[in-house]
């Protein structure tokens, strides 16, 4: 991942962008794997050539989100941790923003199910319940 952070992160974006390299990162958070297995599980929700996995995951490579070792004859994937990192670091930006209003729509969600215990509970009844 050469160039200006923003210009790396950029490239982290976009190789995201496309839902096969998303699947193949989930692949990948259980461990490393081997391409053929990489392949093989794609090939059973997708029709998807061995050609286009690598592709795929030579721009997850090259976006700094996958590394990839040799093992004999065999190329081994995981996830390169420096490069979800730089993912999480920009999104954490965001925390923030989306914590209050999520806060408040729980709030709101609380109160709503309070009021439907109310209308629901017989009289004289206590309207507490559980959830």
């Amino acid at each position: 991942m050469a160039g200006s952070p923003d210009s790396a992160r950029e490239g982290v974006f976009e190789a995201l962008g496309d839902p096969v390299r998303r699947r193949l990162l989930e692949l990948l958070a259980g461990g490393e794997q081997p391409a053929g297995a990489l392949v093989a599980a794609l090939q059973e929700r997708v029709r998807i050539s061995q050609p286009a996995v690598s592709q795929h995951l030579r721009v997850l490579r090259d976006a700094g989100l996958v590394r990839v070792r040799a093992e004999g004859t065999r190329r081994l994937y995981a996830v390169d941790d420096a490069g979800t990192a730089a993912a999480r670091e920009w999104l954490a930006r965001f925390e923030d923003t989306f914590a209050q209003p999520l806060d408040a729509l729980a709030t709101e969600l609380a109160r709503g199910r309070r009021e439907r215990r109310r209308r629901t509970s017989p009289p004289g009844e206590s309207a507490r319940g559980t959830g």
